[in-house]
């Protein structure tokens, strides 16, 4: 049985599927169950310009915390059975994200996350990719986890596996599928750290006085201000620094081409 619920109110059916809220909101809000025993929990001070969401199975959980003071929430929301998202605290977005969690996997979004135009974070693909001499799955879903106080730059993707740290920026169209620290930049598919030791505000450069923030003396600092802490085993591979790597990548790249070209000269 579906339930198709057009307003964010307390809630429960026969299925078991249960809403948990305690304030007051008129937006656009479209619920669908499709399973059992799924649950929503918002808080009361949560806000939201757009919310709609979607449980494809069973035992699905989804926790928002309050936004209060940010830009209003706008969100598609899908989870899948026995699988879970969890939306902390001053997190705010500027146009409509999609968030996906399936296969038993969980999306944990910490608090004060800025989500730009169209972010997407999946633990997931749609559809199954298996090996055709093994039989298994080639693509199974993982969790994902964002850190507190993390900038998504627009269109970008964060997918099963990720682990974002505290206090770093994922660059425009960058796809992040692995680990990175707290306090850096980084962007690329897949996503690498470009620079360490960095940390970013929500005071709007063009809205917000003063109009120039050449340092630091010109806002107001976060908690969040934090030199960049790698862990060893993710620094280093095979005895190399990891910036060494992506120069002896580069370079190796680099004498490929060349290569290929006397090759294709060579041949004509």
């Amino acid at each position: 049985m579906m339930a198709n619920i057009g307003k964010l109110a307390n809630f429960l059916d026969e299925s078991g599927n249960r809403i948990e809220y305690k304030g007051n909101i008129d937006k656009h809000v479209n619920i669908i169950f499709h399973g059992r025993n799924n649950r929503i929990v918002v808080h009361k001070n949560a806000n939201f310009n757009f919310l709609d969401i979607e449980f494809f199975g069973n035992e699905g959980q989804i926790e928002i915390g309050e936004n209060l003071g940010v830009t209003p929430l706008k969100a598609f929301l899908k989870v899948g059975s026995e699988s879970k998202i969890v939306i902390g605290n001053s997190v705010s977005n500027s146009m409509v994200s999609t968030i996906v969690a399936t296969e038993g996997c969980s999306i944990v979004i910490g608090s004060d996350v800025m989500l730009s135009s169209d972010a997407y974070i999946s633990t997931g693909d749609e559809f199954p990719v298996y090996d055709v001499e093994s039989g298994l799955r080639v693509n199974p879903a993982k969790s994902i986890r964002i850190g507190n106080h993390v900038w998504l730059a627009r269109r970008s993707t964060v997918s099963g596996g990720a682990n974002i740290g505290d206090g770093s920026v994922i660059g425009f169209g960058s796809l992040v599928d692995g680990v990175l620290p707290n306090n850096c930049i980084a962007a690329g598919i897949p996503a690498r750290i470009i620079k360490k030791n960095i940390a970013w505000e929500r005071i709007h450069l063009s809205l917000k006085e003063p109009f120039y923030k050449p340092d630091a003396s010109a806002i107001q600092k976060s908690p969040y201000w934090a030199p960049t802490v790698v862990d060893s085993t993710a620094s280093t591979f095979l005895g190399y620094e990891v910036d060494e790597i992506k120069i002896f990548s580069r370079t190796k790249l680099f004498i490929v081409n060349i290569w290929k070209r006397a090759s294709s000269r060579f041949w004509k």
